[in-house]
Order: structure tokens, then sequence, then C-alpha cells
């Protein structure tokens, strides 16, 4: 297990440094400047990219990228908060820590209304429960997270006004019920439709006819062993969505006013921020990468016939 962990932290070093590379020379294709505005001059350009170093060749930018990240130091706002540590900007300012708090409730409402749907569903297969289920669930899957956020905005902080119009700083539980929903929903409904088709699947295995030979009942069936075998396409689904999730959603973020990090990352692309777009992008890969590899022990906590060797790929 520890050579196998510590080969995949080789690898997660390895990738993060080609996403870092990727992203530098993605972020210097794109011409203009972040200083450029419609009173500055070619000088005031020219002094700007001197202080913070983008008038040096861009591997030698990028050399000091990676350096400094080595350092733990990841560099100054260029231009949204000018002169601010990046650090401060996502750790400090709460950003991060907002996406993380919202992030969180989502996946937890996923996991715990996601998982009994998709068991209730297999379990009453062929049923107009099941049948019902299946098409809520599609239906949910289908609807955008705007579409949901606009709807949830409209009816119940608008017209019937049972919930604040906007969420800001997530201050109090009634702010979360909005952003959570709008951000969970599609995951809950996907997540039943994994679980529903891994547990049918499960179902018809032979150790199951063995169970139901020995005259075990229906429920212990489905919650002891076929649940616990059908999991794991549900927890591969969990690894990279718990990254992304946390580090928060555009579209959800922006409809009710949050400050958090997925708001935050998209206007610093548009404002051009050359540090904010490296360092949210560096943030969200190495939580991928955590998370894959959470998912890899996790598959050996839930089917303890896979076995995690330096040899596995």
């Amino acid at each position: 297990m520890f050579v196998y962990i510590l080969k995949r932290l080789v690898a997660a070093v390895a990738t993060v440094l080609l996403i870092m590379t990727i992203t530098f020379f993605l972020m210097n294709t794109i011409p203009g400047s972040p200083f450029l505005t419609e009173k500055s001059t070619p000088q005031q350009i020219q002094l700007a990219n001197e202080k913070y170093g983008l008038d040096k060749p861009l591997l030698v930018q990028l050399k000091n990228y990676i350096v400094n990240y080595a350092h733990g130091d990841l560099g100054v706002s260029l231009k949204m908060q000018e002169g601010t540590p990046v650090k401060n900007i996502l750790f400090k300012q709460g950003k991060f820590g907002l996406s993380i708090r919202l992030g969180i409730c989502a996946i937890l409402v996923a996991v715990i209304f996601g998982i009994p749907l998709g068991c209730i569903a297999a379990y009453k297969r062929g049923t107009w429960i099941d049948g019902l289920l299946r098409v809520l669930t599609t239906v949910g899957v289908a609807i955008p997270s705007f579409v949901l956020a606009a709807t949830l905005l409209i009816v119940f902080a608008v017209k019937l006004q049972w919930l604040p119009t906007l969420s800001g700083s997530l201050k109090s539980w009634q702010t979360y019920i909005m952003p959570v929903i709008s951000l969970s929903f599609y995951d809950v409904c996907y997540i039943a439709k994994l679980t529903r088709t891994s547990m049918l699947d499960a179902i018809n295995q032979d150790y199951i006819r063995t169970a139901k030979a020995k005259g075990v009942k229906n429920k212990w069936i489905v919650l002891k062993h076929a649940l616990r075998n059908s999991l794991i396409p549900v927890v591969t689904f969990l690894g990279p969505l718990t990254a992304f999730i946390v580090t928060g959603s555009f579209v959800v973020e922006t409809t009710f006013s949050i400050p958090g990090l997925g708001k935050y990352f998209v206007e610093s692309v548009i404002n051009r921020d050359y540090t904010i777009i490296m360092a949210t992008t560096v943030v969200v890969s190495v939580l991928v990468i955590v998370m894959n590899l959470v998912v890899d022990i996790a598959y050996k906590i839930v089917d303890p016939r896979i076995t995690l060797s330096s040899t596995d790929e």
C-alpha cells in the first residue's frame, strides 16, 4: 500500500507540473495584456510587465511559477486585487471556504438522497415506483443547473418570499437551501441512476441467488450484499465530482451572489489575471488527483477483493 501511494504521489507531482505548463502556455497564447485598459499607455504596460516579470521569456516565467509554487508562493494578483497575495485571496478572504462549505453540503445531499433512491428503484423494479423514479431522474439529469437555480430563486425567494433572495456569504442555514439544491440536484439524479443500474446487475449475480436460496430476506439481500457490491460506480463518480463541486460552480455562485472560488475563477479569466488563473487551476488539479487516490483506497474498503499494489494501473 505504501509503495502504491508513493508511486501515485510521484505521478501526481508530474501531472500538476504538466497542467501548470499547459495552462501557462494557453494563457499566453491569447493576445493582449492584463494591464491593457482604455487609459493605459504602452509605457505603463511595459512598466507593469517589468514589475511582475512578464517581460521575461516564457520559459523563464514558467520556471519562476514552478519554483515559487514549490516554496508555497502563489504570487500576487495582477489586476483584480492588484498586489494582493493570491494565497490571501483564495484562502484568507474566504472564497475557497465558501465553495468548500457549499460543495460539502451538496455532496452530502447527493449521497444521502441519490443512493437510497437508486436502491428503491432497483428493489421495486418494474413497478410504478421504479417508473416514476426513472422519469424523475432522467428529467433531473436533463435540467441545466442555471435553469433550476433561476426557477428556485423566482418561486421561493421572489414570489413566495420564503427564502432570502441573495445567499451572499452563506451566514444562515436558509441561505444554503437554494444553492445546495441547485448544485446537487443533477448529482442526486445521476447517482440514483448509477445505483439502480449497478444494483440490478449485482442482483443477478450468483451470490445473490445463493443468499435467496438460504432464505435471506430480500431487504437484507439488497442492503448487505447487493448495495455494497454496486457502490463502485458511485464511488468512481464521487471522486472527481467532489473535487469540482467543492471548488465551486460559477453558475450557482453567480445566480445567488456567492463570492466563491468558481465565480472568482471565471472573473480572473475575463480579466486575464494570470496568477489567479494559475492558482485556481492548480488547486482544482490537486483536489482531483487527491480525490482519485481516495477513490482507489475506497475501492478496497467497499470490495476487499480489490488489491492495491505498486503495479496497479
